[in-house]
Order: structure tokens, then C-alpha cells, then sequence
């Protein structure tokens, strides 16, 4: 047996995934398309750090989204069990939003993109480098 189909093997046999149903594969395929949404990850992401908030101070510490999408991106989260929307009975209304336990650990199953970003940023970024530097053609 070769190194390279040893090492393959080695990583085949540490990763153990549950059994897949049609069922599950869709809602997987569901959730990379909106954690690959960047919105929806900084929205968990802000809520993750300062709790409970107001629609306003969500939107402006998510930086730079607009009130449709944020709009947009708390509905289809909290349709999702993301996040929970607290409309209290004062005038004017407030309503404010917080992450589901739910969040919680759709944010921490995530967290592991940022500690591999942190850990290959610099062998990204000299990959990137030698292929925007390869003549092109």
C-alpha cells in the first residue's frame, strides 16, 4: 500500500458520519446554502456576542446591511428555529431578537471555519499569490 492511499485510509477511518436520508441530505444542503450566506453568520455571529437585541443596534453592528435584507435574514432564520423575535407590548412596539439554542450550536458547528481560516490563512493566501502570479492562458 502506497503512503498516499495509507494516509487516505487513515482519514476514512476517523471520520464517522451518521447514516444519510434523503431527509437529512436536504436539510444539509439547506444550511451551507444559508451559512454560506454571510448575513445569516453575522447575524448569529453579532447575536453570539452581545445577546438580545433591537432590530436597529442588530443591523448596525452586522455593518453595512441593508434593513431589507437583515429584514430577510431574521425571517427566514427564525422560520428555521435560529433565532426567536420578541415583540413587547409598548408603544412604539419593540421588538427584539436572540439566538435559539438552537443558533448556539449551528454558530459553534460553524466556529470551526474561522479556527481553520486563522490556522491556513497565510498558506491560502501564498496559494492565491502563485496562482494569480502563473502567466495566464
Amino acid at each position: 500500500m502506497s503512503k498516499g492511499s495509507e494516509a487516505k485510509n487513515n482519514r476514512q477511518a476517523a471520520t464517522v458520519y451518521p447514516p444519510s436520508t434523503p431527509e437529512v441530505d436536504a436539510l444539509v444542503n439547506e444550511l451551507i446554502g444559508r451559512v454560506a450566506d454571510k448575513w445569516t453568520m453575522i447575524v448569529i455571529e453579532v447575536l453570539e456576542q452581545h445577546g438580545e437585541l433591537r432590530f436597529s443596534r442588530l443591523a448596525e453592528l452586522a455593518g453595512g446591511i441593508s434593513q431589507k435584507m437583515l429584514t430577510q435574514t431574521v425571517r427566514q432564520m427564525e422560520r428555521d428555529g435560529l433565532i426567536v423575535r420578541t415583540v413587547h407590548p409598548v408603544i412604539p412596539p419593540k421588538v427584539e431578537y436572540r439566538l435559539t439554542e438552537l443558533g448556539l450550536t449551528l454558530g459553534a458547528a460553524f466556529c470551526g471555519v474561522w479556527e481553520w481560516a486563522a490556522e491556513n490563512l497565510k498558506r491560502v493566501e501564498t496559494a492565491r499569490s502563485a496562482y494569480d502570479g502563473r502567466p495566464k492562458g
